[in-house]
C-alpha cells in the first residue's frame, strides 16, 4: 500500500465539539432514589463502560498503556478512544476510536451538523436541539498528510469510508500519530484524526455551542449562554 507522506504539524487551538450530555454529570444522579440506589446504578455503569475497561486492562483494541492519566480532561481523551461508533469513523475501525478535531471551529461544526442531521433523516425528526462542547488541543507531532495529495482522493470519499479505514489501520499498525487531511465537508478548512491519546495536549474546555434544527437538515448555531462545567475531570 502506498503511504502518505509525513509532515510535522505544530497547531494551537484545534477544536473537538463534544455532546454536552457526555461531559456534564452523569443523568445516573437524576434517577437514583438515593445514595445507596446512586451507588448500584454507577457499579452497574462502570461494568459496561468501554473507556472504565480500557483504563483497567480489559478492552482488546486500546489499554492502559495507550491511555493518558492526571491530566486536565484526561476522560474526555481516552473516551474518544474508547467509545468509536459501531461502523467506525472515516479514520478508525469499530475497534479503536481517534481524536478527531477541525482547525477551525466553523470546520467543527460543519462536521457535527453532517452527522447529526444524518442520525435524524435516518429517524425522520427535524425538530431537535443539541449542546456541544468545544475542546481545545495542541499538537505538535509528524502526521501522515492527505492535503494535496490526489493519490488518497478515496479517502476523502464524502459517502464512504472503506478506503480512508483501511488506510489508518496500515499506519496504525505501523506506529503512525495520525491523518491530517481536508475536511470533507467543508472546503479549504483542515482536520486531523489523531491516534495517539498521549499526543492530544494542553486540552481544555471552550465555549459551548447550541444546534438547532427545525424542520430541515440545516441547523442554526448559537452559542450557548449556559455556564459549562469549568473543573476539568481526570
Amino acid at each position: 500500500m502506498r503511504l502518505p507522506p509525513v509532515t510535522t504539524i505544530r497547531r494551537s487551538d484545534t477544536h473537538r465539539l463534544v455532546p454536552s450530555k457526555h461531559t456534564r454529570d452523569s443523568v445516573l444522579m437524576r434517577i437514583a432514589d438515593d445514595d445507596a440506589h446512586l451507588a448500584d446504578l454507577f457499579d452497574i455503569d462502570q461494568a459496561t463502560n468501554d473507556r472504565l475497561a480500557a483504563e483497567h486492562g480489559a478492552a482488546p483494541a486500546v489499554g492502559p498503556h495507550d491511555l493518558v492519566f492526571g491530566v486536565p480532561f484526561a476522560s474526555v481523551v481516552n473516551a474518544a478512544f474508547c467509545h468509536p461508533h459501531p461502523l467506525g469513523g472515516r479514520f478508525n475501525g469499530p475497534e479503536r476510536g481517534a481524536w478527531y478535531a477541525a482547525f477551525e471551529l466553523e470546520a467543527a461544526q460543519a462536521e457535527v451538523a453532517f452527522h447529526k442531521s444524518i442520525e435524524f433523516a435516518e429517524v425522520g425528526v427535524w425538530n431537535e436541539s443539541v449542546t456541544y462542547d468545544d475542546y481545545l488541543a495542541d499538537f505538535s507531532a509528524p502526521f501522515h498528510d492527505l492535503r494535496r495529495d490526489t493519490r488518497f482522493a478515496a479517502c476523502l470519499a464524502p459517502d464512504s469510508y472503506r478506503a480512508s479505514q483501511q488506510l489508518a489501520e496500515r499506519l496504525l499498525a505501523d506506529g503512525s500519530s495520525g491523518i491530517v487531511y481536508p475536511s470533507v465537508r467543508r472546503k479549504r478548512s483542515t482536520c486531523l484524526a489523531c491516534f495517539r491519546p498521549p499526543l492530544v495536549v494542553h486540552v481544555r474546555k471552550g465555549a459551548t455551542w447550541r444546534f438547532t434544527w427545525t424542520g430541515g437538515e440545516t441547523p442554526t448555531i448559537t452559542r450557548d449562554a449556559r455556564t459549562a462545567r469549568t473543573v476539568p475531570p481526570v
